[in-house]
């Protein structure tokens, strides 16, 4: 506790820093740096105000751990007291594990939109179905969380799946929630055509972005080659006889964009490029995260894309998160949406391994 109340009190004294920096003249006159600040104190607000709590709590069970060494004549007072100890421990306990979670490493992308895209991966047609099953799962999630979603491409197989699908989810804290999500799902069902009614395996594969524009990040337009073409779709509807569709390519990374489900050249040179600067931030980030997660042992997953996260098995109603150990015989209810559970335990998870890192360091 010590130890806690001294990092604590660095932190009230800077925020104690930061109120006389923002009153002084020459820093209001300074845009940027009084943006910077006001930033950094609101920041520190929540666990200082948490900080000064704590304090008036140990205060409370000094004083009264005094009064009960020192002694009490009166029977009903000495209950009072040891009622207040009490409380106050519990209080304290309780304020110190709030404290411990604020003072965690923030996740910069955690109050973000994000971008989703779900692909099938092996098994053919049962993987693109599936694909459009966790499409329809994480919809319904994201409804019950009062998001709002918005597919920027698609790709649609012959048997109504998705071979490939983006999409767009705006709303409060979408990343801190659905970042987890990322790597390869697993299901294990008699697909609808399998007559002899054979279980069979199939995956896709999830990888969830922090949006575009609120990545911090900068492509140079020389890194960029961009290629236009006509569009192409089913039926030969709404075909655009010039060339609208956009393929961008970010020549360092190799990764490829293309779009043409707007009905503009620029309205596909803007969906592209947001779905770029996602891909590219991904993949830098991702490589941080392997790096971190190698160092320090204390992530949910690695970030790899190929690594099985999560079995949905349909015959037992199951569904089993790999990377926490996580069996639920609720499938039927998950598959709705209702993954409040899952999502709950994988933070717990990743926020009890930062606990123990930081407790180490």
């Amino acid at each position: 506790m010590d130890k806690l109340f001294e990092r604590l009190q660095v932190l009230e004294d800077r925020y104690a820093e930061l109120a006389e920096l923002l009153s002084d003249p020459e820093v209001i006159a300074d845009t940027p740096r009084f943006t910077a600040l006001s930033k950094e104190m609101a920041d520190l607000r929540e666990t200082v105000e948490k900080f000064r709590q704590l304090k008036k709590v140990q205060k409370t069970i000094e004083d009264d751990d005094e009064m009960m060494r020192a002694g009490l004549d009166d029977e009903e007072m000495n209950e009072m007291v040891k009622d207040e100890l009490s409380e106050a421990k519990e209080e304290r306990t309780n304020l110190a594990e709030e404290i411990r979670l604020l003072l965690l490493p923030k996740d910069p992308n955690d109050g973000k939109n994000i971008i989703m895209e779900i692909r099938g991966a092996a098994g053919g047609d049962e993987a693109s179905l599936f694909a459009a099953d966790l499409f329809e799962m994480y919809s319904k999630y994201a409804e019950r969380q009062g998001w709002s979603i918005e597919v920027i491409d698609k790709n649609v197989t012959e048997v109504g799946g998705f071979k490939e699908i983006a999409l767009l989810i705006n709303g409060s804290k979408v990343y801190s929630k659905l970042k987890y999500e990322s790597g390869a799902h697993r299901v294990q069902r008699v697909p609808s055509t399998e007559s002899a009614g054979r279980v069979h395996t199939s995956t896709a594969t999830v990888v969830v972005m922090p949006e575009e524009e609120d990545v911090e990040i900068e492509i140079d337009p020389k890194d960029i080659r961009v290629d236009v073409y006509r569009s192409s779709g089913a039926g030969g509807q709404h075909i655009n006889k010039t060339s609208s569709a956009v393929r961008m390519t970010h020549l360092p990374t190799g990764i490829v964009v293309a779009m043409q489900d707007q009905r503009s050249q620029q309205q596909n040179r803007e969906k592209a490029m947001k779905i770029l600067k996602a891909r590219v931030y991904d993949y830098y980030s991702s490589k941080e995260q392997n790096e971190y997660a190698e160092n320090r042992k204390s992530a949910v997953g690695t970030g790899d894309r190929s690594e099985r996260i999560r079995t949905y098995n349909y015959p037992q109603n199951r569904v089993t998160d790999h990377r926490i150990g996580l069996s639920l015989n609720k499938l039927d209810r998950i598959m709705n949406g209702e993954l409040d559970q899952v999502i709950d335990a994988l933070i717990l998870y990743d926020q009890t391994k930062a606990l123990e890192n930081l407790e180490n360091e």
